[in-house]
């Protein structure tokens, strides 16, 4: 997993949501994560690599701004989640 990546978090108060990975933690088995919404981008939440999956999604521009260092707003990683959530979730009606 690198910044960038798009997870889904498996256990905690978070379980099921979608979030970006936006910095990895020194000792290799955290990393902190931020969906612009309850865990902004100013203050990641801190999750472990096994509480999370990672999503095998097509790259999107959060994820190259991320990457390359760039700065991301909030409102950036909101939508960009809100359209990933509507081609993951199945549709209903």
């Amino acid at each position: 997993m690198e910044i960038g990546d798009i997870i889904i978090s498996r256990q905690g108060r978070d379980k099921g949501r979608i979030m970006f990975i936006v910095d990895n933690c020194p000792d290799g088995n955290d990393i902190f994560v931020a969906d612009g919404r309850a865990r902004r981008i100013e203050k990641p939440k801190r999750k472990r690599k096994k509480h999370v999956w990672q999503l095998a999604c097509p790259q999107v521009g959060v994820s190259e701004k991320l990457r390359a260092g760039k700065k991301v707003t909030n409102s950036e990683l909101r939508k960009t989640i809100s359209s990933m959530r509507q081609e993951i979730e199945p549709k209903t009606g």
